[in-house]
């Protein structure tokens, strides 16, 4: 998984959404992050650590390519823009549900 800088990361997801756009499918996920890249040790072994400030991890993947980025607190008003101006210009693959067999089912389970 290659960890990038925010501008970085979101190029590289407008490249793995222009990569799946006609077949395929983008995973992103969100995460709270605080900081520590190794895992925690059971209760009573170990000091309690609370992080300076609040952080999120994002992670994107196509199945082939991870990418990820840590985003700060300091960065979450600039990057929240951006990314959602990102996803709604490449959100225009999404399937309609179709109404008419939806209402056949539930008049066919009653």
């Amino acid at each position: 998984m290659v960890l990038l800088e925010n501008d970085s990361f979101l190029t590289e997801l407008t490249r793995l959404f222009q990569k799946c756009r006609t077949s395929g499918s983008v995973v992103i996920t969100l995460k709270k992050y605080d900081g520590r890249t190794k895992p925690v040790p059971r209760k009573g072994h170990a000091e309690s650590f609370e992080p300076a400030d609040n952080k999120c991890l994002l992670r994107a993947t196509d199945g082939k390519k991870k990418i990820s980025t840590v985003v700060s607190t300091k960065e979450v008003i600039k990057f929240q823009m951006a990314y959602s101006n990102l996803l709604r210009a490449h959100m225009d693959g999404l399937k309609k549900k179709d109404k008419k067999s939806k209402s056949k089912k539930t008049k066919a389970t009653q």
